[in-house]
């Protein structure tokens, strides 16, 4: 063996033996010294500290029972019988549950259209238990508003609240026949105002959102606010797997004037301009180079129409209808149908570049 590896063995062996007897010193004779503390570090402490609470006393839900109290009484189940064709062309007759409002003492009960359309027979059920059958007395697809009488007097009905008042976050509730197992109350808030629904294909204008649950059956019931008031009529529920708690009703103030129409008259007249409009936005604008990115553009005019008669063409904008701001197609809807027949109303329009004023007189808009 050479002295060189001899050496070099001596050498690890004493690094070896050096490295060892270091370690058992520390293990078993040097306790470790603690690191300094840094200056943030707590060196205080309180053992009785708690989060501080605020003086105010915490919120409560309203007592919802004063409500349903008042209002449950006017509130009633719809039930209709219509034809339904089978699979192979056979016919046989099928129970449809709904809900409807009692808004007079003489038995007049407003409800949906669509509750009561193509129906064979439709009774009603009070509160109390009570079963009379009912008539139609007028229906009214566009707004989706009917009237059935039932032949009975001093009954209870239902105070009528101001819809325009309503704002999002109020509470309010949905009473109505749901799923045909009586009537039920759900609760939520109002979650948007002046809504707009296309329900195959016609146009829901005014509508109110709400999260309070709404079921089949709840149809045509009320939606009341805390003061017992009647502020919408149920009418539309969003249903997809991926929707959660969009319920819409009809506004009271939209609602009020269909229903003494249906009431007087047995039918509803709407004033006409004739003109079918899309809401001109910042996308549409961009694409049909309007110069406005707002208003209500003219996609159709039917020929013969106060429109037409007002030199309106198809491509104009209409920004302003009888003295009302038209930002979108709800608005000339509604401005519309806030006039009179037989009306003449200022019309200002874009066209190109150009701001033009018209003027037109209003037409009883046709049945067909």
């Amino acid at each position: 063996m050479s002295k060189k590896y001899i050496l070099a063995v001596v050498i690890l062996v004493t690094v070896t033996l050096g490295v060892g007897i270091w370690a058992l010193s520390v293990l078993f004779t040097s306790p470790a010294s603690s690191p300094p503390q840094s200056d943030n570090q707590t060196q205080y402490t309180e053992p009785d500290w708690t989060v501080p609470l605020e003086n105010e006393p915490s919120v409560s839900l309203p007592d919802f029972r004063p409500v349903v109290a008042e209002v449950m009484p006017s509130v009633v189940s719809v039930t209709t019988e219509i034809v339904v064709s089978g699979l192979f062309g056979q016919q046989y007759t099928e129970s449809v549950a709904g809900s409807g409002i009692l808004i007079d003492d003489k038995g007049h009960i407003a409800t949906n259209n669509h509750v009561v359309e193509d129906a064979r027979s439709i009774y009603v059920e009070l509160v109390d238990g009570r079963t009379f059958p009912a008539n139609t007395v007028g229906t009214d697809t566009l707004s989706d508003l009917a009237v059935i009488k039932i032949d009975a007097t001093d009954l209870p009905y239902a105070r009528w609240g101001d819809s325009s008042s309503l704002s999002s976050g109020e509470w309010v509730l949905a009473i109505g026949n749901a799923l045909g197992e009586g009537i039920i109350v759900t609760e939520g808030i109002v979650s948007r105002v002046n809504a707009s629904v296309n329900v195959e294909g016609n146009i829901l204008y005014g509508l109110i959102q709400t999260t309070a649950a709404i079921n089949p059956g709840n149809s045509g019931g009320p939606l009341v606010n805390m003061a017992g008031e009647v502020i919408g009529i149920t009418s539309v529920k969003i249903v997809a797997s991926e929707v959660e708690g969009m319920g819409f009703a009809i506004s009271s103030d939209e609602a009020k004037p269909i229903i003494e129409d249906i009431i007087r008259y047995g039918h509803v007249t709407y004033p006409w301009l004739g003109v079918g409009s899309r809401t001109v936005n910042p996308s549409l604008a961009e694409a049909m180079n309007l110069s406005v990115d707002r208003g209500a553009l003219i996609a159709e005019l039917v020929a013969g129409s106060p429109a037409e008669a007002a030199g309106l063409r198809v491509n104009d904008v209409i920004v302003r209808f009888g003295g009302k701001e038209i930002r979108n197609v709800a608005d000339l809807v509604r401005a519309i149908r806030a006039s009179e027949i037989d009306e003449e109303v200022q019309i200002v329009f874009v066209r190109g570049k150009d701001t033009k004023t018209t003027s037109a007189r209003l037409v009883e808009r046709p049945t067909s």
